[in-house]
């Protein structure tokens, strides 16, 4: 038989023998919820409790995608998961010229805690699990959700959720930084301090590969500049002062899903095993600290706009690598985002698939089903040892801000990309109605939001509460954040005064996304990466 590949480059034998894949139970398997964890997480895994279906959705204005997060609840979701757009995302108000013509395209805008109230209106905030997908401005988003629960009379401690706060993945895959990464870097490990201390159900971050992924990376890439950058956030913050079994069982991640089944299986199973690893040889991390626990979002850019119904079956194929793998949460694309935000029939269905996969699959019957098949255990050992290789790279180079600096990531995910394409426009790799049995139908349109009438109506509400907030409190509250920037700059000795208290009073008295932003930049300056 010709030799095959997978789309990391492992080779794939045409038959795999029992000599191709030995496994030491007791030390590479192990049963579910037992170091190293390959099998999963928890001992009973889906029987005890399915994953969590959590969609992801963020409609231009708060009123628009908290109609979409009750439609999704009221269907069988079982957590939220927040898009915002991109003045959000870069902490830029709306009302500012350099937002002009970006309000609510591609999520949410909220510029104030009002926005947060109404995005949130009537979920149980002590009942629900949220999800924000956020990350130079992770910091007045989570503060702005407590604010919300604090004005509604629900305690901090019954707070569950994420907030992705993952800002390396931003200087290697997708460009939404604000300040260089050494304060960055500070203010992550502050929020590691304060979710522990005052929001103990509430993950401070989710490391995440999907945006590698998105970019171009394989499987084997995807994993190994994940857990570099993880790296770097449990070292900043052990150097801190923190314990790292401390804040270390709140770490959660965020992987993608692709179509090749079985190489994707095997990159959950061999990241559960490698993070198990390396948190317990590099930190001396205990068994709670050890557990890699992830979110999974099939994957958007296998999407194609021809034939779009094509993307159900992609994205169920997805699902099932997901679960497979023993993901602990999942979202489903909707058939139509390679056009348009989702409608809620594409929502809904997408909801609908994981319920199917759930429920009549069988998958969640036991634990680990495609343990002990031997391609899948050759395909394990080959993901974790290629991930491993590339992790000592970033380690020879001096750790993940190191080699963002030295343009190590981007260069290697730009070459995957770059072979990927090469693969598809030469028919190697098939995409179905794309390179091979298309149709010659265009695309179906999908009318669009009007963004113009959208933007000028969030600007207005952002008037409105600039014009009726205390303003001289919100200066005090603003300076108050200046007073101890600087303390977050690598040139400061000492312990650091906590600044998440500072940001949550700023929020209160309805500071804007943009103007605390705006005040920490003051101090810390703006990111310019080197050409």
């Amino acid at each position: 038989m010709s030799e095959r590949i997978s789309p990391s480059g492992i080779p794939i034998p045409g038959v795999v023998r029992p000599d191709d894949a030995r496994v030491d139970y007791a030390r590479d398997l192990a049963d579910p919820g037992q170091f190293p964890f390959t099998r999963g997480v928890q001992p009973t895994m889906y029987r005890g409790r399915l994953w969590t279906m959590r969609q992801y959705a963020g409609f231009g204005t708060a009123r628009a995608t908290n109609e979409r997060f009750r439609l999704l609840l009221e269907a069988g979701q079982t957590g939220l998961s927040v898009a915002f757009d991109l003045p959000t995302q870069m902490g830029i108000d709306s009302d500012s010229p350099r937002a002009s013509g970006e309000v609510g395209r591609v999520g949410v805008a909220i510029d104030t805690v009002d926005d947060m109230h109404v995005l949130l209106d009537g979920i149980p905030l002590d009942k629900v699990s949220s999800s924000m997908t956020i990350n130079s401005t992770a910091s007045t988003l989570l503060a702005m959700y407590i604010v919300v629960a604090e004005e509604r009379g629900i305690a901090r401690a019954a707070l569950s959720g994420t907030v992705q706060n993952d800002i390396l993945k931003e200087y290697i895959a997708r460009g939404t930084y604000i300040y260089p990464p050494d304060p960055s870097l500070a203010l992550t490990a502050e929020m590691f301090r304060f979710c522990a201390a005052e929001v103990p159900q509430w993950n401070p971050i989710s490391i995440s590969g999907y945006h590698i992924r998105e970019a171009g990376a394989t499987a084997v890439q995807e994993v190994a500049f994940t857990f570099a950058d993880a790296i770097a956030y449990v070292q900043q913050a052990v150097d801190t002062g923190l314990a790292v079994d401390a804040f270390a069982p709140r770490l959660s991640f965020f992987f993608a899903a692709h179509s090749d089944l079985f190489e994707e299986v095997a990159k959950f199973r061999a990241a559960r095993r490698l993070w198990a690893r390396l948190m317990r040889e590099r930190f001396g991390a205990n068994d709670a600290s050890c557990k890699l626990r992830f979110h999974t979002q099939t994957g958007g850019v296998t999407l194609t706009a021809q034939q779009p119904l094509n993307n159900v079956v992609r994205v169920t194929v997805q699902a099932l690598a997901a679960t497979l793998g023993g993901t602990q949460s999942l979202h489903t694309n909707g058939y139509d985002e390679a056009l348009a935000l989702p409608t809620a029939e594409a929502a809904t269905l997408a909801l609908r698939t994981q319920q199917i996969v759930g429920y009549e699959s069988g998958v969640a019957q036991t634990a680990d089903p495609l343990a002990g098949s031997w391609y899948v255990e050759q395909l394990t050992d080959a993901v974790e040892a290629r991930a491993l290789a590339l992790l000592e790279k970033v380690d020879a180079l001096g750790g993940a801000a190191a080699a963002i600096r030295a343009g190590f990531f981007q260069e290697e995910i730009g070459r995957s990309a770059y072979e990927y394409q090469l693969r598809v426009e030469a028919g190697e790799t098939v995409v179905v109605g794309v390179n091979k049995f298309g149709d010659g139908q265009d695309p179906p349109i999908i009318p669009a939001p009007d963004f113009s009438a959208l933007e000028v109506g969030q600007v207005a509400a952002l008037t409105r509460v600039k014009a009726t907030r205390d303003n001289a409190a919100v200066q005090v509250a603003l300076q108050a954040i200046a007073d101890i920037a600087p303390e977050y700059l690598p040139a400061h000795v000492g312990a650091r005064a906590p600044l998440m208290p500072r940001i949550i009073d700023a929020v209160r008295v309805r500071a804007s996304v943009g103007e605390i932003a705006d005040t920490l930049e003051k101090v810390w300056g703006r990111y310019q990466p080197s050409l």
